[in-house]
């Protein structure tokens, strides 16, 4: 993702920029250090924020430059990844949100199910809507909706991007968008209906094994040192079958990758990161 406009976003600046990644960084460290659930990931009520960011969240009486944790109010949009600032600015344009970009990474990173590529002469998003009139990013996207050789591709991925569009591109939130409220409803193509980043939430968390599979592989891809293969599913599901008793701590999706036979068989191989980590987990 290329860098904020600041023209349009003068209050980006590499201070922000840094509160975004520290923000992230304390939160998936305290997913770890507290062995939450992975689903955790999504639903968290809480984040770490200093007075800067804070700020451009809008989240009050928050003061000082040190990051503290912060809980939300049943109230606040914001909660999990898809609420902070550096997902939501790496999913943008310099200058505008991505509803595109948003959506592919979310059935990508979230739901391990990556759409295909674009036709490499398919057009661009037109820059204003129909008769040259100012229009929303949405309403711009339905148009390039139209032709079947686009729906097909977006009609999964776009309503997750819709959900998210009351974050702008550096993660702030708003109601209108040059003039418009913002339509945050989203209909996948199987009729499923949700509403703004409270309900992408409750759908995502509802498709929690598809989720937590998803992590899962990530996981098990970083700890053997390769891509998986189509052998590699049945361990995934089985330690995803196993951890569900303790909803999906990371300790037991991690026990049971370090005790997977792909595991073992690369620890047996002499891999001194993994005869490091089977020495962890069993002590």
């Amino acid at each position: 993702s290329a860098a904020p406009d600041p023209n349009a976003f003068p209050e980006f600046d590499e201070n922000l920029r840094e509160a975004f990644e520290r923000e992230t960084r304390l939160f998936v460290e305290s997913m770890f250090r507290e062995d939450r659930s992975v689903v955790d990931l999504l639903r968290a009520n809480y984040t770490f924020l200093n007075e800067r960011l804070a700020r451009h969240y809008g989240v009050p009486n928050v003061y000082g430059s040190h990051f503290r944790r912060v809980t939300f109010g049943d109230d606040e949009p914001r909660g999990g990844l898809l609420g902070q600032g550096s997902f939501l600015t790496v999913t943008s344009y310099p200058n505008r949100t991505s509803p595109v970009l948003r959506g592919r990474w979310v059935l990508e990173s979230l739901l391990g199910t990556p759409p295909p590529s674009p036709p490499a002469d398919v057009p661009g998003l037109p820059d204003r809507g129909e008769d040259g009139r100012s229009a929303s990013v949405r309403a711009r996207l339905e148009r390039h909706r139209e032709s079947p050789a686009c729906s097909t591709c977006h009609a999964p991925m776009d309503p997750l991007g819709f959900a998210l569009e009351n974050f702008d591109a550096v993660g702030g939130w708003r109601d209108a968008e040059g003039g418009t409220t913002v339509d945050s409803s989203a209909v996948l193509p199987d009729g499923t209906r949700f509403r703004g980043p409270a309900g992408l939430r409750a759908f995502l968390v509802e498709q929690r094994r598809q989720f937590v599979e998803a992590m899962t592989e990530k996981l098990l891809a970083y700890s053997l040192g390769r891509r998986l293969e189509y052998y590699d599913r049945p361990t995934v599901r089985g330690i995803v079958r196993e951890a569900a008793a303790s909803d999906h701590r990371l300790s037991d999706i991690i026990l049971g990758i370090v005790r997977s036979p792909a595991f073992q068989m690369r620890r047996a191989a002499g891999d001194p990161v993994a005869a490091r980590s089977a020495a962890a987990a069993n002590p």
